[in-house]
């Protein structure tokens, strides 16, 4: 039942996120990204500070600390990924998103010196190749916007090996509460220094922040949290995947995006290339033989 819940649960949160590269691609018609980051952040901030806001005296000194590093690390992710979406499609922007998944084992090695098993790089170049075919036009060269989301993606994946880190030790909700303030205080400071001005509250404009803040990132983020309790991490990895294919599709329906049979082949493999870099195929079979022995077992018992 409870691995049901944590199902359900992140496949949800991949519906919400994959709607969520269509809804920018929408809100940057009447806002500039940084104007929709410092928005969807300072809603986000908002919003988890009501929920949990007795568990603002559990922030200690090292909590603010790691939660500062989340915070800026976070924006420059969502910076990165919503400015380049100015220059790419939602679909492609979603699928190189994805790559974050194949660099964190790779960074993981810098950071701390994890071993890389050989999926890691197996899926790494599947991922290389998929990204050629997806973001290539006739192989002249790479777009602007997909060169600015794959720099998104890797900040994505060190906010996941440092997320990983500092969770193990520290409260995740006082955490998330500094991390959400800090990525909110970028933005302001951002848009201070660019002088941006605060954007009118045209309905879509709002609907779209609101739909970012408190959906995809206040809500989307508890809801995985509370989902991976229930799953393991490579079935949390392979669900969460489906977020890049959910973009798609609602890029395709909504948008009326048209995807050729090369980006369309170049998506594949990088959803093949997250999938290998996170399955342990070793592992899989040997759970699934433990699992079979023990049917048979149970049988014999019956019998």
């Amino acid at each position: 039942m409870k691995q049901n819940f944590g199902r359900l649960g992140l496949l949800l949160v991949t519906v919400i996120w994959g709607a969520g590269y269509v809804v920018s691609d929408v809100a940057l018609n009447v806002l500039n990204p940084y104007q929709l980051m410092t928005g969807r952040f300072l809603l986000a901030f908002i919003a988890i500070l009501i929920l949990f806001s007795n568990k603002i005296k559990n922030i200690t000194k090292k909590a603010a600390t790691r939660g500062s590093i989340l915070g800026v690390i976070l924006y420059l992710a969502f910076l990165f990924q919503t400015v380049g979406l100015n220059y790419t499609t939602p679909s492609k922007n979603a699928f190189l998103t994805a790559v974050n998944v194949v660099l964190v084992p790779f960074i993981g090695l810098v950071l701390y010196k994890n071993k890389i098993a050989l999926r890691a790089y197996l899926g790494a170049f599947l991922s290389i190749i998929g990204i050629g075919l997806l973001s290539l036009d006739g192989f002249n060269g790479f777009n602007l916007g997909d060169f600015l989301t794959l720099i998104g993606a890797v900040f994505f994946s060190f906010q996941i090996i440092l997320t990983s880190r500092f969770v193990r030790t520290e409260n995740i909700f006082s955490i998330m509460i500094v991390q959400m303030g800090v990525a909110a205080l970028c933005g302001i400071v951002v848009m201070f220094f660019r002088g941006d001005p605060i954007p009118d509250f045209t309905l879509m404009g709002t609907l779209s922040v609101a739909y970012l803040g408190f959906f995809c990132t206040m809500f989307g983020f508890m809801l995985q949290t509370a989902a991976q309790r229930f799953t393991a991490d490579t079935e949390t990895a392979v669900i969460l995947s489906m977020e890049s294919l959910w973009g798609m599709l609602f890029s395709i329906i909504l948008l009326h995006e048209l995807v050729t049979v090369q980006t369309g082949i170049g998506a594949a493999l990088i959803l093949i290339g997250v999938l290998v870099s996170e399955i342990d195929i070793k592992k899989v079979i040997l759970k699934n033989n433990q699992k079979n022995r023990r049917v048979k077992i149970a049988e014999k018992t019956l019998n």
